[in-house]
């Protein structure tokens, strides 16, 4: 059985991260959307919040599930006994920066293989930076994210 953990801020999920969910769901026998708490990033939305909405927009895939944590990635991998760490990279900017993660991850968590998605050609400029960015300004997102997760950053913008 092959387990997919795909860590992230999720500082809000995008459409972006929703679709790389959608065909990694197709690609694995499970797939372990875990959300870090970041507290070096200080998120937007409290990590119970992005959990719940990482939920509510995953919902409709069977196979994945979404948890919450706070730890270091290899040991949530040897924890949900996953063979898999996933990432996505939108640009060849990306690239570096994950490279590197891969070959720690490669040495703190030996039993997984890092493997790369990179989302829908229309999907690939989308960030959550710039999505915080866009809504904290008042700019309409309804076409970057899901309805719940617009309603919870106009909601946490005072909007």
């Amino acid at each position: 059985m092959n387990t997919a953990v795909y860590p992230g801020t999720f500082d809000p999920i995008t459409n972006g991260h929703t679709d790389l969910v959608e065909r990694a769901a197709r690609l694995f026998d499970r797939v372990i959307v875990s959300v870090a708490a970041s507290p070096k990033k200080a998120p937007l939305l409290p990590l119970d919040l992005r959990v719940d909405l990482a939920k509510e927009v995953l919902g409709h895939l069977p196979n994945v599930e979404v948890i919450g944590f706070d730890s270091l990635l290899a040991n949530l991998v040897k924890e949900q006994n996953a063979n898999i760490i996933l990432r996505g990279l939108r640009a060849v900017s990306d690239f570096e920066y994950e490279f590197q993660l891969a070959n720690m991850n490669r040495k703190l968590a030996p039993q997984a293989e890092s493997m790369f998605l990179t989302p829908a050609e229309h999907l690939s400029f989308i960030s959550s930076t710039l999505i915080r960015e866009i809504a904290s300004l008042g700019g309409d997102v309804s076409k970057f994210v899901h309805p719940a997760v617009e309603k919870a950053l106009r909601e946490s913008l005072g909007q």
